[in-house]
């Protein structure tokens, strides 16, 4: 009934989140609740939020008549059971994306009336095999209908909710004729986003995608950091900017003229474990100090709770996809200063930043 309520209010929360001073770092449910549901789902995005994570994480591509809808890749088989579906079996191709040679069906060659006749499976069955008894129940969302349940769950549970979609491969769609930025830009002005202190941000590991949307939009953007490499776009077009370059304080500067945060990966940019599996935050890089003075937000990514994504001191046993203690893993991080985190564990996000708020005040 709760699920059903939500789905059916329709609400708008004022929100103030970027500017520095946020009393709480912000717990973002990477791709929803992903630790316990197949990822990019409503379900998923309504579970995150009632487990009470400040914002949801949708990563978008495009379909063929140029709808944004949420998969991790365009590369649908890896999410969908359209390989299990053989009126699509003539779909299945080989092309290059992102520089890479790859095999299966993509979203770009589906129109959003096709995509509505998959259904969701688990990404990563190996590792949450739990998550795989909901193989086969949820539709693939659009965007628009995320932005729906994020302002029935504002209603129904009296709290603002915010929204972090992330353009996955907007080089490849912009080459394939679905440039991605026009549509979400459109779709988020028309629904009331439209400021940078709206309850909203945009993401992307590319940089002229985000150079493009801060001409488009007031909208706050972030610019994701690999772990290795350079953006696609810059290695698209001959480019040297690689990714450890935009991390230095120089860096980090040229990031600030046109986004307003960084999302960096955790571990190679802030805070690694020592051969122990120890985290110490006296032993942190300077980024985090570097990208504040460069008026930068830092959302790292990904806190995962399972062992086996955990440092060897904070497993719980030998058994590597039982849950650790991810709480330890992100007051670790949260006392490098960092301004979020991204969870696939809403929950473990909400309980490990609640207790660091509270023993450090």
């Amino acid at each position: 009934m709760l699920l059903t309520a939500m789905m059916a209010a329709d609400a708008r929360s004022p929100s103030h989140f970027f500017p520095h001073g946020n009393e709480k770092p912000l717990v973002i449910a990477h791709r929803g609740a992903s630790g316990y549901l197949p990822e990019h789902t409503l379900a998923a995005y309504a579970v995150a939020i009632l487990q009470g994570a400040d914002y949801i994480e949708p990563d978008l591509v495009m379909t063929r008549d140029g709808h944004l809808i949420a998969r991790h890749d365009n590369r649908l088989d890896l999410t969908t059971d359209v390989a299990r579906r053989p009126e699509f079996a003539d779909r299945r191709v080989t092309k290059v994306v992102d520089g890479a040679t790859v095999t299966g069906w993509f979203s770009e060659d589906f129109t959003l009336a096709e995509i509505k006749r998959l259904r969701a499976v688990e990404r990563i069955p190996e590792v949450r095999p739990a998550n795989t008894r909901f193989d086969g129940q949820f539709q693939v969302p659009t965007l628009q209908e995320i932005v729906d349940l994020v302002r029935a769950c504002e209603r129904a549970l009296g709290r603002p909710i915010g929204l972090c979609p992330e353009t996955k491969h907007p080089t490849h769609f912009r080459q394939s004729g679905l440039a991605m930025e026009e549509p979400l830009v459109e779709i988020l002005h028309r629904n009331g986003y439209e400021a940078a202190l709206d309850r909203v941000f945009i993401q992307s590991f590319e940089v002229g995608n985000l150079k493009r949307l801060d001409r488009m939009t007031r909208i706050a953007l972030v610019q994701l950091l690999g772990r290795e490499g350079k953006p696609y776009d810059v290695a698209a077009e001959g480019g040297t900017l690689t990714y450890e370059q935009m991390a230095t304080p120089r860096g980090l500067a040229d990031i600030a003229a046109y986004a307003e945060g960084v999302g960096p990966e955790k571990q190679r940019f802030i805070l690694v474990p020592d051969a122990e599996g120890w985290l110490d935050p006296a032993n942190a890089s300077p980024f985090v100090k570097n990208a504040h003075a460069a008026g930068l937000k830092v959302y790292p990514y990904t806190f995962r709770a399972e062992n086996r994504f955990l440092p060897a001191s904070l497993r719980s046993s030998e058994d590597p996809n039982a849950l650790g203690d991810g709480e330890g893993e992100i007051r670790a991080f949260l006392a490098t200063g960092i301004d979020g985190v991204f969870t696939d564990q809403a929950d473990v996000g909400v309980r490990a930043r609640d207790a660091f708020v509270a023993a450090t005040r």
